[in-house]
C-alpha cells in the first residue's frame, strides 16, 4: 500500500472517529440546546490551535457484550491548544458517545492529559458532560474516578483547574470538579448531584426536580459549588478566557501585566459612591470600579454569599485579587459562606502570587443559634488562617466599620497584610458606639435623669474617642489615613513596592487548616 493510500485510510478513520456517537446522537445533542464535545473545545481554543490525542483510543469493557461495540475515542475527546497565545491541556466528554460514561480507557485518557498538563506546567480545562461511571466495566469504572481524583489533588496549588459543567455530572463524578480551582455552570444545561432525585425519592420521600436539585443556579447561589454562571455556553466560553487572561499559567510565574488603564472616573467616582450617612449601604463593586484599570471588575461567585464580594481586577496593569464586604447585603458581615467564600479565593491567589486587596466595612460576624450551630467558629477561623498563610502581597484598605473580630479577620496588620490604610472615614473599634456605650456606661445611662438623652452623649462620646481611625493609626495599626480619591494611587505604589516581597516560613509538611 502506497503512502496515498495510507494516508486516506488515515484520513477516513480519523473522519469515523470524530463522527463520536454518529448523527442521530449528535442531532439530539444540539436539540437540547448543547454543543458537542469538539465543538466546544474548538470554541474555547484560539483558531486552529487545537492538537487532539488518543484519537483511536477504544474502550476496554468485555462483558455484557460490550466488545461487539465500538465507541470512538471512548467517549471523550483530549488534547492541547492556546487560548489568547498561552498554552492550555484540554478534555471534553462526548455524551454522544455511550453518554460519555467513564471506563477504564476513558479515564486514562483523561489522566494521561492530566498528567500532561502537571509535567507542562499548563492550565488544565475540562468539560464534563457524562452519564457517570460505565457499569458494564464494573470496579475499572471506579478506579480511572480515584486516579483522576488524584491528580486533581497533585496538581491543586501547582497549575490552574478549571471545570466546566456541559451536561450531567452525578455520583462520583461531581467531585472532581469540586477538586479543582473553578467550576462554570449554564442554566438550564449543568446538573451536579451525589444522588438524583428518584434515589432522593425512594430512600428520603422526599420530592425534587432535577434542576431544583442540582442545576446551574441552585449550584451558583445555593451550594456555592459553581463559581461561575452563564445563560449560554458561548457566554460561558467567554467567562472561561476572561479568567484565564488575569491568572498565570503555573504557580512558578505571576500574572501578565498588561497596559494600564485609568477608571472611568465620569461613572464611577468614590465622592458620589461613598454616602455621608455611616448607616446607609452601597455597592462596594462600584467602589471596586472607582480603582480598576477601566473600571472593569471580574467578579467569582457573584449570586453566592453576597455579604462578601471576591473577584480579579487589574490596578496600572498588575493583577490582583480583590475581597470585599458588601454592605448592601447583611451589612458586610462574615458568616458561614461567606468565610469559606473569601478564605478559598484568598488561598488561591497566595497559591499563584496574585496580590490581595482587601476593602474593609463589616460590623463583625454574623450571630445568631442557626450560625454557631452551624460552625460560625470552625467556618470563621477560615478567613483567619486563609490571610495568615498567605505570603503574596496583602494591602487592607479600611473604608467604614471595622468591629470585633470583623477587623481582624479582614486582612489587618495582626495577620501580616503588607500596607493598612484607613479612610478618614473608617470606624475602628470592638463593637459600634451603640452598642459600645450601652455596656461601658450602663450605670450612668440607668441613673440618669433623662437615660436616653444620657445614651446619645455616651455614644457621641465613644464615637468621638475610639470610632475612628487615629486611635489605630496612633498604635501603628494602620499605616496611613489616606484621602478616598488616592486609594488606587496608594494600592499601585504599594503593589511595586512589593514586588520582590519575600516571606520565609516555619519549615512543615502542611499546616492543618479549619476544613
Amino acid at each position: 500500500m502506497s503512502l496515498r493510500q495510507k494516508t486516506r485510510e488515515l484520513k477516513k478513520r480519523m473522519q469515523n472517529a470524530q463522527q463520536g456517537g454518529g448523527m442521530s446522537a449528535i442531532e439530539k445533542q444540539v436539540s437540547m440546546g448543547k454543543l458537542t464535545a469538539r465543538e466546544r473545545i474548538l470554541a474555547i481554543l484560539d483558531q486552529d490551535s487545537f492538537h487532539e490525542y488518543d484519537l483511536f483510543v477504544e474502550h476496554a469493557g468485555k462483558d455484557f457484550d460490550m466488545d461487539k461495540k465500538y465507541l470512538p475515542g471512548d467517549g471523550v475527546v483530549t488534547g492541547t491548544g492556546t487560548v489568547d497565545g498561552h498554552p492550555v491541556c484540554i478534555y471534553a466528554q462526548d455524551f454522544t458517545v455511550a453518554g460519555g460514561s467513564l471506563g477504564y480507557m476513558h479515564a486514562k485518557k483523561i489522566t494521561k492529559i492530566m498528567d500532561h498538563a502537571l509535567k507542562m506546567k499548563v492550565p488544565l480545562i475540562g468539560i464534563n458532560d457524562s452519564g457517570g461511571a460505565r457499569i458494564q466495566e464494573g470496579v475499572n469504572s471506579l478506579a480511572g474516578y480515584g486516579e483522576i481524583f488524584y491528580r486533581n489533588t497533585i496538581s491543586s496549588g501547582v497549575i490552574p483547574q478549571i471545570s466546566v459543567i456541559l451536561g450531567p455530572c452525578a455520583g462520583g463524578a461531581v467531585y472532581s470538579p469540586a477538586l479543582t480551582d473553578f467550576v462554570f455552570v449554564v442554566d438550564g444545561i449543568s446538573k451536579m448531584f451525589i444522588t438524583g432525585p428518584e434515589v432522593i425519592k425512594t430512600v428520603l420521600g422526599e420530592e425534587i426536580s432535577m434542576e431544583e436539585l442540582g442545576g446551574a443556579r441552585t449550584h451558583a447561589s445555593i451550594s456555592g459549588n459553581a463559581h461561575f454562571f452563564a445563560y449560554n455556553e458561548f457566554e460561558c466560553f467567554t467567562q472561561i478566557k476572561t479568567l484565564l487572561s488575569f491568572i498565570p499559567w503555573n504557580n512558578s510565574h505571576k500574572p501578565e501585566i498588561f497596559e494600564a488603564e485609568e477608571p472611568d472616573t465620569k461613572e464611577y467616582k468614590i465622592a458620589k459612591i461613598f454616602p455621608n450617612d455611616e448607616k446607609e449601604p452601597y455597592d462596594v463593586r462600584d467602589i471596586i470600579r472607582a480603582i480598576a484599570d477601566a473600571s472593569f471588575f471580574f467578579e467569582v461567585q457573584e449570586l453566592f454569599a453576597p455579604n462578601v464580594v471576591i473577584g480579579f481586577a487589574r490596578i496600572e496593569g498588575m493583577t490582583v485579587g480583590i475581597v470585599a464586604n458588601q454592605p448592601l447585603y447583611l451589612a458586610g458581615v462574615l458568616d458561614v459562606d461567606s468565610s469559606d467564600k473569601a478564605a478559598r479565593f484568598i488561598r488561591f491567589c497566595d497559591a499563584f502570587n496574585i496580590p490581595i486587596i482587601t476593602l474593609v466595612d463589616l460590623p463583625g460576624y454574623l450571630p445568631g443559634v442557626d450560625q454557631e450551630h452551624s460552625g460560625v467558629i470552625r467556618h470563621g477561623a477560615k478567613i483567619l488562617y486563609a490571610y495568615s498563610e498567605a505570603t503574596v502581597s496583602k494591602i487592607t484598605i479600611i473604608l467604614r466599620k471595622a468591629y470585633g473580630g470583623g477587623y481582624i479577620a479582614m486582612g489587618s496588620r495582626h495577620l501580616q497584610a503588607d500596607f493598612v490604610f484607613a479612610w478618614p472615614t473608617a470606624e475602628i473599634a470592638v463593637m459600634g458606639p451603640e452598642g459600645a456605650a450601652n455596656i461601658i456606661f450602663k450605670k450612668e445611662i440607668q441613673e440618669a435623669e433623662n437615660p436616653e438623652e444620657m445614651r446619645k452623649k455616651k455614644v457621641d462620646e465613644y464615637r468621638v474617642k475610639f470610632a475612628n481611625p487615629y486611635v489605630a493609626a496612633a498604635y501603628g495599626h494602620i499605616d496611613a489615613v489616606i484621602d478616598p480619591k488616592d486609594t488606587r494611587m496608594y494600592i499601585a505604589h504599594s503593589l511595586q513596592i512589593s514586588t520582590n516581597k519575600t516571606v520565609i516560613m516555619p519549615e512543615k509538611k502542611h499546616g492543618i487548616p479549619p476544613f
